[in-house]
Order: C-alpha cells, then sequence, then structure tokens
C-alpha cells in the first residue's frame, strides 16, 4: 500500500496472493499510535514518554505524567492532524477537547482514547525505505528544514539528501530498521519520522507505506524509474538490483492552506514555475472548494518539486517559488458549512 487506507488491504490481498507482504498484525499496529508506540517500548527504542487518555480521565494527571510540554493527538489520524502541542495543563485540556471534537468530524467512534506524548525538541527527518526479507534498503532521507514546535505540526518542506552529520544520519538509518523490526514489518515500503536533538535520535512513528499526496515526485532512482515502480517491482517478485537514487538532490514543498474559507484563485503560478530549479507545480484543489488547515484539515493546498546541485540550492528554490504564489481565500457564505 500506499497511503494510509490501503496498507492493511495490500497486506491480507498479498498474503492470499503468495506475494511477499507483512504481517497483518504489523500492519495493523501501525495502524494505532498506541498499539505501535507499546511495540516500540517493548524493544527499548528511543521514541517519546506517552500515556492512554481515556474518555472522562484526567488530562491534568495524564499530562503531567509524561512531562510538559506534551502532545495531545489521535490514535488513528494521520498527516499531522489532530495533533496538537500543550505547554501547560490549560491547554492540554484545551486541545484534548479539540482532538475529540477533530474525531467526531472525521466519524470516529465517540470515547475513543487519545494518546498524549512528551514534547521531543529537535530536528525532524523522514526517512524513505524498503524491505526486503526484513532488511532495511533506506532510499531517501529528508531533512525537514521548518521547525515542526507547534502548537500545530504542518509540514511543509522535504529536501534530500539530508544534511545531518554521518554519524548522526547513520543513527537515523540504524534506529528506523530497528522500529521496523520492533513492529515486525519484513517487506515493502516503510516511511518513519524521527526527532533529531544533537545526537539524540528517536523515533517518533513508522508507517508500513510511502510517502504520502504526490511527495514521492519528489524521489526519483536509476533510469529514472519511480519510487512507486521501486515498489511494484518488489511486491511482484521483480529484480530490483539498482534502487540508488539519483545523485541530484531534490525536494518537495506541500503548500499550506493559510486559513479556513473558500479557495477563489491561486495567483503566480507562472512566476512559481519559472524560479530557477522548480520541476514542477500541482494545485490540488480546485477553485470553489472550501478549504481547512491544521489541525482541522486533512489535504495541502497542493505541491512544489524542485532539483538542484544541492539541498541548499533545492530549498531556496521551492521558499522562491512559493514566495510567487498570492493565495486567494475568502470566508465562506454565511450558513455554509
Amino acid at each position: 500500500g500506499v497511503d494510509e487506507e490501503g496498507v492493511m488491504a495490500a497486506a491480507l490481498g498479498a498474503e492470499r496472493l503468495g506475494l511477499p507482504h507483512n504481517p497483518p498484525a504489523a500492519v495493523a499496529r501501525t495502524r494505532d499510535k498506541a498499539a505501535m508506540r507499546r511495540a516500540l517500548a517493548q524493544a527499548d527504542v528511543p521514541q517519546p514518554r506517552f500515556a492512554l487518555l481515556d474518555a472522562g480521565a484526567d488530562v491534568a494527571a495524564v499530562a503531567r505524567e509524561v512531562g510538559l510540554p506534551c502532545v495531545v493527538k489521535p490514535l488513528s489520524l494521520s498527516g499531522s492532524r489532530g495533533v496538537i502541542r500543550a505547554n501547560g495543563v490549560a491547554e492540554a485540556r484545551a486541545a484534548a477537547e479539540r482532538v475529540r471534537g477533530i474525531l467526531a468530524a472525521a466519524d470516529e467512534p465517540a470515547g475513543t482514547p487519545l494518546l498524549v506524548e512528551s514534547y521531543l525538541p529537535g530536528r525532524e527527518v523522514a526517512v524513505e525505505g524498503l524491505l526486503r526479507g526484513g532488511r532495511l534498503e533506506v532510499l531517501a532521507v529528508f531533512d525537514k528544514p521548518d521547525p515542526l514546535e507547534g502548537p500545530y505540526f504542518e509540514e511543509t518542506l522535504y529536501v534530500t539528501p539530508s544534511r545531518l552529520p554521518t554519524g548522526v544520519l547513520a543513527e537515523v538509518e540504524a534506529l528506523t530498521a530497528r522500529a521496523a523490526g520492533a513492529l515486525d514489518l519484513r517487506e515493502g515500503p516503510v516511511h518513519a519520522e524521527l526527532r533529531v536533538d544533537g545526537e539524540r535520535v528517536s523515533v517518533l512513528e513508522l508507517a508500513a507505506r510511502s510517502i504520502g499526496g504526490l511527495c514521492s515526485r519528489a524521489l526519483r532512482f536509476a533510469a529514472g524509474v519511480s519510487l512507486e515502480q521501486v515498489i511494484l517491482r518488489h511486491a511482484l517478485g521483480l529484480g530490483l538490483e539498482d534502487v540508488a537514487r539519483e545523485s541530484t538532490a531534490s525536494g518537495v514543498m506541500m503548500i499550506p492552506i493559510p486559513r479556513a474559507g473558500v479557495l477563489r484563485a491561486v495567483q503566480g503560478l507562472k512566476d512559481a514555475r519559472a524560479a530557477d530549479g522548480i520541476a514542477g507545480l500541482e494545485i490540488t484543489i480546485a477553485r470553489g472548494r472550501p478549504v481547512v488547515p491544521l489541525p482541522e484539515g486533512d489535504r495541502y493546498l497542493g505541491f512544489l518539486f524542485a532539483r538542484g546541485a544541492s539541498p541548499d540550492a533545492v530549498e531556496s528554490s521551492l521558499r522562491v517559488a512559493h514566495a510567487c504564489l498570492r493565495i486567494r481565500i475568502e470566508p465562506p457564505a454565511a450558513g455554509a458549512r
């Protein structure tokens, strides 16, 4: 599977067809943040302190248990939806109430527990990998240059190769492999999020899928092969002699939604596409459609792609192109939902 909704169906289908696959129970653990945390804790994988917040439980007590600042999040949603930092007890209570409202809007069962985690400082990176027979082959490590410090955790820039020191990068890759093993994942794509604070590396999440949305377009492999082609060749048992990423630096910007309302226009597209290093621009929400930012929202306005001689050049290209865009969002009509 290459998205959160498809991973369980992919595991069950591959099991019936006799194709390389992950145990469905392992995939289920990646879909439940509490089950994931327990599995990682059992294997002593570095991660945030955590506790479940049951409906009606004392938010203040749970927040103090994991330590402040903390992060309140749902067990099931993805893409940073419903993930909120709280610096104190009052903020933790407000965050829990807001997350429960987001879950209700997503038609999740009432009374579902929430996850409360200690906030980990540091830079965030993403690892794209492929498991073959339980061995992790790292395909790319992305830096996330924009700080992800809360109160919401909207991802914007992904740039590869990472600019982390060699030793820290090796620890990121090794810890991703440990986390995959702790979850009993054995085959196929993985996408991991980790925090790096100096030389300390911790796992935030690991999914049994590839990078989401259109972000995979930022990656190309030998002979111009796409990430999806790599995943399909592995799933079908076809040859994968060379899955090295192209030598050119690359990156993607997930264009954030600045405020709620109705999208009326995105101007400056021609100038953005003409910016040095830009390889593509896709606006994925149609004009006239409602837009909602995180933490309630579940999508981005679109995607910018860049390639260049270095990660710094790619990051600069994405920022320059984004600055060209003029996004016009109007308040929704009175009484509209």
